[in-house]
């Protein structure tokens, strides 16, 4: 296993310091920053999936669907020079699909949607009956918990 891990990073960087070189063809390659990568988060997991997939030339993004803030609370100084806070915050429901997934790509023109688990992070029910529904309609679902399981599953998956 960590043999995959460190493969998988080690490609990861090996593109993303390759995409630099590009862009900036002037500038030495010791002078370009060094992107570090990270998959102990949700965060740093889907930047690495994110950033894997764009530097292999698919689309990827990724998916929030978590609605915004409405602040209706207004701060006021009373006769005692005390500030004072009245009212709420309150969410209001995102207008995307219930338990849609964390990721939304396009590989070798197949839609993939990639929910990100870490930890002891498990499906939610909405989240189970996404993932049918996508299946359903012929797309792939994938549930990734680290990079070197995510790397493995693309190479089984979209390499002859």
């Amino acid at each position: 296993m960590q043999q995959n891990i460190n493969t998988g990073m080690m490609v990861l960087k090996s593109l993303s310091l390759k995409t630099k070189e590009t862009k900036y063809p002037n500038v030495p390659k010791e002078w370009l920053p060094k992107t570090i990568y990270k998959d102990k988060t949700a965060n740093g997991l889907t930047k690495c999936i994110i950033d894997f997939l764009k530097f292999n030339e698919w689309q990827a993004e990724r998916i929030n669907n978590t609605g915004r803030m409405v602040d209706d609370r207004t701060a006021y100084t009373d006769v005692l020079g005390r500030c004072r806070t009245v009212g709420s915050v309150n969410w209001v429901k995102g207008t995307g699909t219930d338990g849609t997934a964390d990721l939304s790509a396009t590989i070798q023109g197949k839609s993939v949607k990639i929910e990100i688990k870490i930890g002891s992070d498990r499906q939610s029910e909405a989240q189970r009956n996404y993932q049918h529904i996508i299946e359903k309609a012929g797309g792939i679902y994938f549930i990734a918990k680290d990079f070197a399981q995510f790397y493995s599953w693309y190479l089984k998956t979209f390499t002859p």
